[in-house]
């Protein structure tokens, strides 16, 4: 689906048809969209089958006098009742008088961008527009990285409690989401780092500073997400150490009582036997002797800390 959003009066506005100035996005377009626009604006193909594959990174390509910008934006999904947070690539095809965004799946970030949410945006300032969804991209990644934080206290709080699997397993989900999230913002950050050298872009003191505000919050998220991944990564280890220390605890315990219950089955197997001339071959004396043993090894494995 291709649709296309001018600014005007200072609103982002629809448009039916696309003209000079306006913002051309691509959500999943069709191959006959794409050669249309690949005919219009003289696109290099090769654009766009690097904006449309999933596990293409964080780059910046030049052909033609058009810029393509890749750059992994955060998403969240729930699955089985529960957050999900991985990264997809957003292509960004600067030509001469139009900015295009193309993304396989529809997301959040262009959604607010569509709905004139973000303000003080110029569609017809090519390098204005990119830079401002840049910055809101990298706003996203820290209001993610919040949630995630929320996330993690949570569960270890539950875990405290509770020391199942279910907690363990959703904890390295979290795991997996920064990790994914501080590899796609340290690729963003190299593609920043270029555009910031002006060679790729034609940049405007007002430009710098948005830049330099965009990878302001980029650096803010790596360290959030290094600092989180390495929190989560110990307390995970000091969890899984603990799980370990109260099976050993219960496997102890469990050998304790065995040995105790041991006690009785030896005696009763001796004066079981079909032999003469046992002592005491009385009732009640084997019972008396299982039980006094009992009590004995009890008073050992209570004072040895075994039980």
């Amino acid at each position: 689906m291709v649709t296309y959003y001018k600014t005007i009066d200072g609103f982002i506005c629809p448009l039916e048809a696309a003209e000079a100035g306006c913002w051309i996005n691509c959500i999943n377009p069709s191959e006959e969209e794409i050669n249309s626009l690949i005919q219009e604006y003289s696109i290099e193909p090769d654009f766009f089958r690097a904006a449309m594959d999933e596990e293409e990174s964080s780059h910046l390509d030049n052909e033609d006098g058009n810029t393509l910008v890749i750059l992994d934006i955060p998403v969240v999904e729930i699955e089985d009742e529960q957050l999900t947070y991985y990264t997809r690539p957003l292509g960004i095809i600067i030509t001469e008088k139009n900015v295009i965004t193309v993304s396989v799946h529809e997301n959040p970030i262009l959604d607010e961008f569509a709905e004139g949410l973000v303000k003080n945006v110029k569609t017809n300032l090519k390098t204005h527009f990119t830079l401002h969804l840049m910055l809101r991209i990298a706003g996203r990644y820290l209001q993610y990285l919040k949630q995630i934080d929320k996330i993690s206290n949570q569960v270890e709080r539950e875990l405290r409690k509770s020391m199942k699997n279910a907690e363990l397993i959703q904890l390295l989900e979290v795991e997996k989401s920064l990790m994914y999230f501080s590899s796609s913002l340290k690729a963003n950050e190299i593609t920043i780092e270029k555009i910031m050298r002006g060679r790729a872009l034609r940049l405007y003191e007002e430009d710098q500073d948005l830049l330099e505000d965009e990878l302001i919050e980029i650096k803010q998220a790596i360290e959030m997400s290094s600092i989180h991944l390495n929190i989560l990564s110990g307390t995970m280890d000091a969890f899984a150490s603990i799980i370990s220390n109260n099976l050993n605890i219960v496997m102890k315990v469990l050998a304790s009582i065995t040995l105790i219950i041991s006690i009785p089955t030896v005696i009763s197997g001796i004066y079981g036997m079909n032999v003469d001339y046992l002592p005491f071959a009385n009732f009640w004396f084997p019972v008396g002797v299982a039980a006094f043993f009992m009590v004995v090894a009890f008073f050992i494995l209570k004072k040895k800390q075994m039980i």
